[in-house]
């Protein structure tokens, strides 16, 4: 029998469809095999937030970072950012792997979520301040919005679920083909956005972040979920905007 594809073209789709609020109609999905194409998600996200940030540069640099980062989280419909809060309660709030797994399946936010929620948005918000100050405006936001999605599908390679059921389970982990083609694609985004050098670097922050959110992830509750997947995209964000407003400053 002839395998799949690595690529499809619905992919594309399935991934916006997926990782952000954009009205399309995606095929029918191949679940983790998508995640080569979730780089391209970033890439529209971070371009929206880019230009609305570029067009409110003449309110200073606070406010258009401020608009910036709320089409950002609009655009994603704040997926991510409910599994940064939904870990941090879980993690902290749980004695046991399968009390942390259920704190995070409640909906109710608690005092870790809240802290953690506020602390990246105050973070991010104060990089992209200053990468627009040093007139960096949309290249930084695609670069970091594209590798911090090939984050994501690195994560779903390494981990296995953490429960039997939930998106996770129900999607898989991806090939490490697909989790490679991700990471290739994301550098060549962040390349043509930000530049090599400072690609790299972006790049090298991000992995590492994110790595270090997967192992503690597997140390707490055994593997990935929906919600890990999300931290892991928030962290390695921070970690990339914050190599890129390094090389501007």
């Amino acid at each position: 029998m002839a395998s799949a594809p690595l690529i499809r073209l619905g992919d594309i789709a399935a991934a916006l469809a997926l990782l952000t609020r954009l009205p399309l109609r995606a095929p029918p999905g191949r679940g983790a095999a998508e995640a080569w194409a979730y780089p391209l998600a970033g890439l529209a996200v971070g371009a929206a937030a880019g230009f609305a940030g570029w067009a409110a540069l003449g309110l200073g640099p606070g406010v258009a970072a401020a608009l910036a980062l709320t089409v950002l989280v609009m655009a994603t419909g704040a997926l991510h950012e409910d599994g940064l809060a939904d870990c941090a309660d879980g993690f902290w709030g749980g004695a046991a792997p399968a009390r942390r797994l259920a704190i995070m399946k409640d909906s109710q936010l608690g005092a870790f979520g809240v802290i953690a929620l506020v602390l990246s948005l105050l973070t991010r918000w104060s990089l992209m301040a200053g990468l627009f100050a040093a007139g960096a405006v949309l290249g930084p936001l695609i670069a970091a919005a594209a590798l911090s999605r090939a984050a994501m599908a690195a994560a779903m390679a390494a981990l296995p679920p953490a429960r039997a059921d939930g998106l996770a389970r129900s999607v898989g982990r991806p090939p490490r083909a697909s989790a490679a083609l991700a990471g290739g694609l994301a550098l060549a985004i962040a390349a043509l956005a930000a530049g090599i050098g400072a690609a790299l670097l972006a790049a090298i922050c991000a992995a590492a972040l994110a790595a270090l959110t997967a192992l503690f992830a597997r140390a707490r509750i055994g593997g990935a979920t929906g919600d890990v997947l999300g931290a892991v995209q928030q962290t390695a964000e921070i970690a990339a905007l914050a190599a890129l407003l390094a090389l501007a400053s």
